[in-house]
């Protein structure tokens, strides 16, 4: 598997667990106290940081830092959108697509040959 797709498969899956230690505890767990939220919040990034090192130390032997930042920032789009709209149960606006027309963007120019 070549790196940069290896990189950007553990980047997906590092990327889940973000978004629900960043966001999900806003469904299911708003009667909780901030601070038993934030040690669980912690918990589920272990698993995010075990996925995101390995992805920027592979994705690093073939990518730029620009680029692997890049891809990491369309990555989190990608996840979070469908975990916005799917289990956050929020509604779908225009801007969903205008924010993934300007990541689309920067992909592009941190992509292109020099």
């Amino acid at each position: 598997m070549p790196p940069a797709f290896h990189a950007a498969l553990l980047l997906v899956l590092s990327n889940a667990f973000m978004t629900y230690a960043w966001y999900g505890h806003l469904r299911d767990l708003a009667t909780r106290p901030w601070y038993l939220v934030a040690l669980i919040a912690w918990g589920v990034a272990f698993f995010e940081y075990q996925l995101q090192v390995p992805a920027n130390r592979i994705g690093y032997t073939a990518l730029t830092l620009p680029q692997l930042k890049i891809l990491q920032e369309a990555i989190s789009l990608l996840v979070f959108i469908p975990f916005s709209i799917l289990y956050m149960r929020a509604p779908i606006h225009t801007d969903y697509f205008w924010a993934c027309l300007c990541i689309l963007g920067a992909v592009f120019f941190i992509f292109r040959p020099s």
